[in-house]
């Protein structure tokens, strides 16, 4: 509806929105998440369930602003058979900040109300990340070798946050969504972590493997994601607030969740080097598509061109 007036006024008007649907429902999850405070269980897991609801709001509040101010086509190759509820774990790749938006508006009808790891230092954000604490979203410290060396007793603390949170998340049906790369892809971070991917940071195995090991026999299935923007690559965000995202591609592939890869991530070596394997593979069947589908989007060299034009006019000679 507005894809038509220019890029800097659907920026505003896009912004705007979303800032105005983000405060309100974080104000409501806020205001339920005081009252969880009360030392009842029970009481606890009904304003929880409330405050999913408040985040489904949230996520159609985005949809309605994606439907105003942008017309996107939406390249998705899905053949998963999923329910609102179960408890699933998505793996997906991070690009953006708008893979954020793009999980929740594929699945928001689909999956029960996701839950994100985050870093601990997005729980600053005023409204927001207090916002993300009442729905009981996991806050990871993401510690250096160096670090963990000068600061021993720090060991296996983010461990524990994913224990305390996936001990929350077995009594209400949930969708658990991992960037195992920790951060969002850029060139240079993938130069500097010495990445073997082309398109994708090395992924951390350990997260993912703890949340398993807690709650894999109450996942009904992982939900492999792969994201997309062909045409945006460099600004995506920017470009999804300005309209300017025409395009975004997706593959979205159910694994079952089995023994190999429920197991002691922390103390069966075997299995630690299983399950690396097993999640190294997947990054590199991701990143293999990642790169089809660039070849794909890249044009002709100017000589193969040249040899399709005459051959194509030889054809019409003849």
């Amino acid at each position: 509806m507005l894809t038509l007036l220019p890029g800097p006024l659907v920026l505003l008007i896009s912004t705007s929105l979303t800032i105005l649907f983000t405060a309100l429902c974080a104000s409501l999850i806020l205001l339920v998440s005081l009252a969880k405070l009360l030392p009842i269980p029970a009481f606890g897991r009904a304003c929880s369930r409330l405050n999913n609801r408040f985040m489904r709001l949230w996520l159609g509040c985005n949809a309605l602003v994606i439907r105003l101010t942008t017309r996107i086509d939406w390249q998705v190759e899905d053949d998963t058979q999923l329910r609102k509820d179960g408890w699933y774990l998505i793996v997906s790749n991070h690009m953006s900040w708008t893979d954020i938006v793009v999980l929740g508006h594929l699945f928001r009808d689909r999956l029960p109300v996701p839950k994100f790891f985050m870093k601990h230092e997005l729980i600053y954000i005023p409204l927001l990340g207090l916002a993300c604490w009442g729905l009981d979203m996991p806050f990871m410290r993401r510690y250096s070798r160096a670090f963990l060396l000068r600061n021993p007793h720090l060991r296996g603390k983010d461990i524990e946050s994913t224990r305390s949170a996936c001990e929350k998340f077995r009594h209400i049906p949930t969708t658990v969504i991992n960037f195992v790369e920790g951060t969002r892809f850029t060139e240079p971070k993938r130069d500097e972590a010495r990445s073997r991917y082309r398109h994708l940071m090395p992924p951390k195995a350990a997260g993912l493997a703890f949340t398993l090991a807690a709650m894999g026999e109450q996942f009904d299935s992982l939900i492999n994601v792969t994201i997309r923007y062909p045409d945006n690559a460099e600004t995506p965000f920017k470009d999804f607030l300005m309209g300017r995202v025409k395009r975004i591609q997706v593959r979205i592939e159910e694994l079952p969740v089995d023994e190999t890869l429920v197991g002691d991530y922390f103390n069966d070596k075997q299995f630690k080097r299983g399950f690396q394997e097993w999640l190294n593979q997947r990054w590199q069947e991701k990143d293999q598509l990642l790169d089809s589908w660039q070849r794909d989007q890249e044009p002709l060299p100017v000589a193969a061109k040249e040899g399709s034009k005459e051959s194509a006019e030889a054809s019409s000679a003849n």
